[in-house]
């Protein structure tokens, strides 16, 4: 084994903070529940699609809310309503139409006509909000924090986190949104809406006992969830559910999908009736393009998609720097970090109007068409008489905004990164679409402009490059293909633009390929030691044997007194016990390691919770005595006269009480006749809580055979046994270990491995240093000739 450094070791403690769910133990529990309930069938999926469409209403009124409220926070940075301070900018000017209608709009008043004094307001509205959101994040709920996708990939990957998706964490995340949104902020609400959303789907499902005790069914009305989340983030349930295909879950069923589907489409429907925006849209940078495009505009299509993969290589790998500069120096300053970045980003962005004004706002202007009828209006977008000015501030943007989210994504608020990579993106795709239709009116003529109508002056629509530099963009940072494809179908509506946005996806992917870059929720799973394998398959060149545990706790078929057992449970922090065969001629079998028993036959396995449980009940009955024995196999019946002496252990025979193995059976449906001593019994009887199947591999099967195991088929522990004798056990636990601690096959040092922001520097000046040395070298040596 590799030495492990302070940093792994730490990575590697973060693995202690989940706990695995075992699918197969829980497959079989619900298994027996529709064994059970085979009358009630149509009971169950009615509740079912209640469940689901409860889920979808709340995740539609939620976000409603939450885009209502962030809009009028937003504004009253600004100014506010004279007519009702609840109004924000475009309900207070509703009645007067048009692209000026804040200019001509009585209502609507600026805090001060005094330019520095409205900037200082701007700047103190930001701080404020900033400071809120992270003093109630820091306070009531610590897991608000961030975007909550890579948690929510763990989670329904089977791991469980306790009270991240609970009340606390929605009821604060669901208030700190608006704030951080308003504030600022380069970070985004649609993930943290993907993770209330899950909050919701848990909730929910916990109100119903059916639900609340299948971890199966929880984690597929959260699948849902997150499809619904999406849907109502971008207004495309279709997207939704293939975001949640995509991204989210770790094996996903036509089951679970057809239940994504219809929350995500309750959910649209539920926000499309409260219609927040009042313009009969979704969201508000929704749009519909009516013209077509030209074969000649691949060219820029292709920059775009090469731009989008750049932007996603160099966000994921400086943000995985800031992150470790973060927790290595901020870990206990989160509040003041928010607010410094709050007020930086204010300060800043002030001067610049897509800078200034909201994200989705931005994108709303970003992605408009621009006729005969739009010339002024917000922004001057449409506006050809300034448009190397326009061209000069969306550039300026597009830079700002990208060192912007570097920084910001990870800080201790609730932060996505879709919007802002899609500002990103959409700022620099339309500078891109200036400039093109640019060079066609300076050069209509010209042959790469011959299939326009030069009678037709909008034979470019800078529009599409706006939202084609968007789809890039968010492409390039979470590594998603597909999906981003569709929600930009559902948020355009044209058919037409399906194979350019087809174009740009595939180019980004293939840059990201190139440049061998991971999503970003994947890479922050790994740089905060989340326990998750990964979908792909990897070659890691090793055995199990190599990775498992050898040092283990068993415990004996028979020999071990109750005080035996209990003293086992408190002195040992594992999760169960295998059970082995008494050797030949012994009369116990301490709990030892295989070494001390190189042959302890494999009889089963059986979990410390069903230990707790099985003594605590004989304990109540008055069955419980600490000095008696403990059987973990069933009684053998005495061997007939005839038979020979085998020193072998005999054949295991089936007892009279076979029939009563409790595995799958709930606590509550166990009779109580389990917990009563039979008579001529030896002791308390534990054996049939023993899962004698348990699954088992032999050390020499590859450790990559393992893992597909672990991710299709869900144990908790995978025993490792050699021609029946154990010897160890492997969980997804070790797995992940040995990964961090081995790095093998394909895996690469990360940048918080090589050292973070200080190893960067270090390297960059070490670097400097060897160039200038060898500069000084070769003029010394020019000095040299030119005397000679």
């Amino acid at each position: 084994m590799a030495s492990v450094t302070e940093d792994e070791l730490e990575e590697i403690k973060r693995y202690e903070d989940f706990t695995t769910i075992d699918w197969i133990q829980d497959s079989i529990l619900e298994r027996n529940r529709r064994i059970r309930s085979r009358n009630d069938r149509w009971k169950g999926i009615g509740q079912t699609w209640l469940v689901v469409s409860v889920v979808g209403v709340c995740i539609g009124l939620n976000a409603a809310l939450i885009s209502i409220i962030t809009e009028w926070l937003s504004d009253i940075k600004m100014g506010y309503c004279a007519d009702g301070w609840w109004l924000n900018e475009q309900f207070c000017c509703w009645e007067i139409e048009g692209e000026d209608a804040t200019n001509a709009c009585d209502s609507w008043h600026p805090w001060s006509e005094v330019g520095p004094a409205r900037w200082f307001i701007y700047v103190s509205f930001a701080a404020t909000f900033s400071f809120v959101a992270a003093h109630l994040v820091r306070s009531l709920a610590k897991y608000a924090a961030g975007s909550g996708i890579s948690e929510i990939k763990c989670i329904l990957a089977g791991f469980t986190m306790q009270g991240f998706l609970g009340p606390s964490t929605f009821f604060i995340k669901s208030i700190a949104l608006p704030l951080v949104i308003a504030s600022g902020l380069s970070v985004g609400k649609e993930g943290p809406s993907v993770h209330v959303a899950c909050c919701i789907g848990f909730i929910v499902a916990g109100w119903f006992p059916r639900f609340a005790s299948s971890q199966a069914k929880i984690r597929q009305v959260v699948t849902a969830a997150s499809a619904a989340g999406v849907a109502v983030a971008f207004g495309s349930p279709i997207g939704g559910v293939l975001f949640s295909i995509e991204e989210m879950s770790h094996n996903f069923s036509i089951k679970t999908m057809w239940r994504s589907f219809f929350c995500a489409l309750v959910a649209t429907f539920t926000l499309s009736a409260m219609n927040p925006f009042r313009t009969g849209k979704l969201v508000l940078f929704q749009v519909t393009y009516d013209r077509d495009w030209h074969f000649f505009e691949i060219i820029f299509f292709v920059i775009l998609g090469i731009f989008g993969g750049l932007y996603g290589a160099f966000v994921v790998k400086f943000n995985l720097q800031v992150a470790a500069f973060r927790r290595k120096y901020l870990q206990s300053h989160a509040v003041a970090e928010a607010v410094v970045l709050a007020v930086i980003t204010a300060m800043i962005g002030y001067f610049n109007y897509f800078l200034r004004i909201d994200m989705t706002e931005s994108m709303a202007v970003l992605f408009r068409e621009c006729d005969a009828s739009t010339g002024g209006g917000t922004g001057d977008i449409c506006q050809t008489s300034i448009q190397w000015r326009l061209a000069n501030s969306l550039l300026l943007a597009s830079i700002i905004r990208t060192a912007l989210v570097v920084v910001s994504y990870g800080c201790k608020v609730p932060a996505g990164i879709f919007v802002p990579s899609m500002a990103v993106g959409a700022s620099f795709g339309r500078m891109l679409g200036i400039m093109v239709r640019a060079g066609y009116r300076a050069y209509p003529h010209s042959g790469i402009f011959a299939y326009c109508d030069p009678n037709s002056p909008a034979c470019i629509t800078p529009g599409t490059y706006a939202f084609l530099g968007a789809a890039a963009a968010l492409s390039g940072v979470m590594r998603i293909t597909v999906t981003v494809v569709v929600i930009m179908f559902e948020l355009t509506g044209a058919l037409t633009y399906i194979l350019p946005t087809m174009i740009v996806v595939l180019v980004t992917k293939a840059v990201g390929d190139l440049l061998g870059t991971n999503g970003i929720a994947d890479e922050m799973i790994r740089f905060n030691g989340f326990p998750f394998l990964e979908k792909e398959d990897h070659a890691y060149g090793v055995d199990v044997s190599t990775v498992m545990r050898t040092d283990l706790y068993t415990v004996p078929e028979k020999g071990m007194s109750i005080k035996d057992v209990e003293s086992l449970i408190t002195s040992t922090d594992v999760k169960g016990f295998p059970v082995v065969s008494v050797a030949s001629g012994s009369e116990s079998l301490e709990p030892a390691t295989p070494s001390e028993d190189g042959k302890s036959i494999l009889l089963g396995y059986i979990g410390k919770t069903e230990l707790k449980f099985v003594l605590d009940r004989f304990r109540r009955s008055g069955q419980l005595d600490v000095d008696t024995p403990c059987l973990f196999g069933p009684p053998l019946p005495p061997p007939p006269p005839s038979a020979p002496v085998s020193a072998s252990r005999p054949t295991r025979l089936v007892s009279n009480r076979m029939g009563e193995l409790v595995q799958g059976i709930e606590e509550e449906e166990i009779p109580e006749t389990m917990f009563e001593r039979t008579a001529g019994s030896e002791g308390v009887e534990v054996w049939p809580w023993v899962n004698q199947t348990p699954m088992t591999v032999s050390p020499q099967l590859p450790l990559e055979i393992v893992m597909q195991l672990f991710k299709r088929m869900g144990p908790r522990v995978i025993l490792v046994e050699d021609h029946g004798s154990l010897v160890g056990l492997v969980t997804v636990k070790d797995v992940l270990r040995f990964i961090a601690m081995e790095k093998p096959g394909y895996h690469e040092l990360s940048w918080e491995q090589r050292g973070g922001l200080d190893g960067l520097l270090e390297e960059v000046w070490s670097i400097g240093r060897g160039v200038s040395s060898r500069v000084a070298d070769e003029i010394s040596k020019l000095r040299r000739r030119w005397a000679r």
